[in-house]
């Protein structure tokens, strides 16, 4: 039989506003300057905010008795950077009236002439290229062009080094490489043979090499013949590699038949070796991390303001809102929801940025000591602490330190680094993980190279300061460091 019921049930549901607020929480710097962009490009109630700039230079229009702005100044204040041809003068510059614009291009006027004089007009940022460094196929490419080949030599040449990969080794058979080019006659595994002998020759010892043997081995024939334990180095590379890593001195010996004091100094020759030579070249790519806060110490406090180059430069173009709320139906326009939201993306960037403050304040609050000693000092802490003090979620705080960065006079750290895993004393008290890892970095760094300290030896010596942990944890903690084990820190 149907039948209808009727209940009743509680839901939790987030406002269009709200679902704003947590998105733009959650984003990192780059994200939100690319979200603001983007509200900038589409929303027409919105203007690039440049009054920072611009109250002593230019004087901010007001409307008239209608409630528009008159003709001259509405141009103003919509396009407030454009200038006459003939207001553009030696003194407009050097005042630094119409030029005083956001990213103080004032300043930098007289990089630019010089730039233009010497016929670099393009505009470019000569930081991009001082401080470029070539690639690997780049430098390849520099180092080919200096031998007379003909077309199709230089043409095979060019093709391996594209090949090669980012660490410098060619991955690929020279049969797939030859049935993937289309050259008239034929390519042959021969001709890439001598084109590959000649990559390998261009540059750093190694490159173009098909295995980590191949690789070493171009390195060792690349020493001076009177190198100590060249030719010892010579077999091992070429035919013992796996019984180096095992460390079978005694079976190393045998089979070469050497002394033991020459396969000492042809394995300390072997480990100086680069086993991927290609890691020495820059990158194309470029990872950029913008701070949102920067600490500094004013008069023995820690003081933490937003990073000027993250802040909201956006407002409300006054000028169209007013003339939207003077048109007839405003209300019921399309036009109105793009007004609100211009309304709430202000509102609530302004908020995010005051909760992103809030919490560094509160983290810097914390771990005063870190800025004062350094890893060794910071504390065990986590979401909640902060959160019960400031009186906020902790999926909030979660948020609000998600990709930020905060830029202090000990270097740039995401917020999430003051936030170490808590760990036990022998008193009973408490210590974080970072200063574990700052304890264990310290200890490293001052034991003798011919005789490394092990994990189970750094787990003692920890226990002996009152820090309880275990071998493996010592063993986590020196692989985040990027710490290679006793094995291989040794030097003979």
């Amino acid at each position: 039989m149907p039948s209808i019921e009727l209940r009743t049930r509680q839901s939790l549901a987030l406002t269009p506003r709200l679902q704003q607020s947590v998105r733009l929480l959650q984003l990192s710097s780059l994200e939100f300057q690319q979200e603001l962009r983007t509200a900038l490009d589409t929303n027409p109630f919105l203007e690039y905010d440049s009054s920072e700039t611009e109250d002593v230079a230019l004087a901010t229009p007001t409307p008239d008795e209608a409630g528009a702005l008159p003709a001259t100044d509405a141009v103003a204040a919509a396009e407030p950077d454009a200038l006459p041809a003939e207001a553009v003068t030696s003194e407009t510059l050097d005042s630094g009236g119409p030029d005083d614009m956001p990213g103080d291009f004032s300043g930098d006027y007289s990089s630019r002439s010089s730039a233009r004089q010497n016929g670099d007009s393009d505009g470019s940022d000569p930081a991009e290229w001082a401080r470029s460094q070539p690639t690997l196929r780049e430098q390849l490419h520099d180092a080919l062009r200096l031998y007379r080949l003909d077309d199709r030599d230089r043409a095979v040449a060019r093709f391996i080094i594209e090949a090669l990969d980012d660490d410098g080794y060619l991955r690929q058979d020279l049969a797939d490489l030859a049935d993937s080019v289309d050259l008239e006659p034929e390519l042959t595994e021969e001709e890439l043979l001598v084109a590959l002998r000649l990559v390998q020759s261009l540059d750093r010892p190694g490159l173009g090499a098909r295995s980590l043997s191949e690789c070493l081995l171009l390195q060792v024939n690349a020493l001076p013949a009177e190198t100590p334990g060249r030719d010892v180095a010579r077999q091992i590379v070429e035919h013992h590699l796996e019984r180096l890593a095992r460390r079978e001195q005694a079976e190393l010996q045998k089979q070469i038949g050497c002394s033991a004091e020459e396969l000492r100094v042809a394995c300390a020759l072997v480990r100086k070796l680069d086993p991927k030579p290609g890691n020495c070249y820059g990158r194309t790519e470029d990872n950029y991390v913008v701070p949102d806060v920067i600490v500094r110490q004013v008069r023995n406090k820690w003081v933490v303001t937003i990073n000027p180059a993250v802040q909201p430069r956006a407002r409300i173009h006054r000028m169209y809102a007013e003339l939207f709320a003077q048109s007839a139906g405003a209300s019921r326009s399309p036009l109105a929801q793009q007004l609100q939201e211009a309304r709430w993306l202000i509102r609530n960037a302004q908020q995010r940025f005051d909760t992103i403050q809030r919490v560094a304040e509160c983290i810097v609050a914390h771990q005063k000591a870190f800025f004062q000693y350094g890893e060794i000092a910071l504390k065990p802490m986590v979401l909640r602490d902060v959160a019960d003090e400031l009186g906020l979620h902790e999926s909030t705080i979660s948020r609000a330190t998600g990709n930020k960065y905060m830029a202090t006079p000990r270097g740039i750290f995401e917020f999430k680094h003051f936030f170490p895993r808590e760990l036990g004393t022998e008193s009973g008290g408490t210590c974080s993980a970072a200063a574990v890892r700052a304890l264990l970095k310290e200890m490293i760094a001052a034991e003798n190279t011919r005789d490394p300290l092990s994990d189970v030896t750094l787990a003692k010596m920890l226990a002996d300061q009152g820090v309880l942990v275990a071998r493996r944890t010592v063993a986590k903690y020196r692989h985040l460091m990027k710490v290679p084990p006793a094995e291989l820190r040794r030097q003979v």
